[in-house]
């Protein structure tokens, strides 16, 4: 076969230049970006908590419908593969079926620190009415003069840092006796190389007696299932985050009607 008419590049011959990769900002215009990152930032907090107050009354509404069904928030929490995966010990999930309610209070300064409050009946495993986990605002120095604008944000709050200003706090359980104490029967096991992540997270009420939650869970919980709670109770939130073992029943059962009455509790794989 001919080569005529192709075109080889000699060696050494230099590589064609970025037309994009001499491109300059000037001060004046990193300035004006930073104003405008700033100005959507605010706007974006400002339409948050504007969400965050039209919802509440609705969340109230729910609250109320949904103490009459039972173990709605046991199913709805067990339905995400992520809350589940901290709950695998059956004795974790016998636990949370006296769970009734889950409710969260948002931080009236800050409202995107909060407190979850886990509400159970009597059971056979605590004295506790109500178990919570609280994340702690800690503002930084700010400075006196600083002025809240019609939406009640300052300048700071624009640099807010999860990492840097919030804390989480320990919650004590009061275990009626050491046959029920799910956490010293199964604790957390660090990694002995001080991985950040345990060998083993033991039971899912660790996550109340440890303050740090390595795993953020209660931001899952806060951010993601406690606003979709109802989809989650009906197993139609998560997607593949959902997990499931039995992924050729779920196709027969795609057009099946949904039964509010025997909701699908999907069980994370036991270890």
């Amino acid at each position: 076969m001919s080569s005529k008419g192709i075109k080889r590049a000699s060696p050494g011959a230099e590589e064609e230049k970025n037309p994009l990769g001499d491109v300059e900002l000037s001060d004046e215009d990193a300035a004006k970006l930073q104003v405008v990152q700033r100005d959507t930032a605010r706007t974006e907090l400002a339409l948050e908590r504007h969400a965050q107050q039209k919802l509440l009354p609705l969340y109230t509404k729910r609250r109320a419908i949904v103490k009459a069904i039972p173990k709605f928030w046991p199913v709805a929490l067990m339905n995400h593969s992520m809350f589940a995966s901290q709950a695998q010990h059956n004795a974790d999930q016998l636990a949370l079926s006296y769970l009734e309610d889950v409710w969260m209070k948002r931080d009236s300064t800050e409202t995107r620190c909060f407190t979850l409050e886990f509400h159970f009946k009597e059971n056979p495993y605590f004295t506790n009415k109500v178990l919570k986990k609280e994340y702690k605002y800690i503002p930084v120095s700010t400075s006196s003069n600083e002025k809240a604008d019609e939406d009640g944000i300052v300048d700071s709050m624009l640099e807010f840092s999860w990492e840097r200003d919030v804390e989480a706090k320990n919650y004590k359980i009061d275990w009626k006796d050491d046959a029920h104490n799910l956490t010293k029967l199964y604790p957390r096991v660090l990694e002995e190389d001080g991985d950040d992540l345990p060998a083993d997270s033991g039971s899912f009420f660790n996550f109340f007696e440890i303050a740090e939650d390595i795993f953020d869970l209660g931001v899952v919980i806060a951010n993601d299932i406690f606003p979709e709670a109802i989809d989650y109770f009906l197993g139609n939130a998560g997607g593949d985050d959902i997990d499931s073992d039995d992924e050729d029943e779920e196709d027969d059962e795609d057009e099946e009607e949904i039964d509010l009455e025997k909701p699908r509790f999907k069980k994370p794989r036991q270890k």
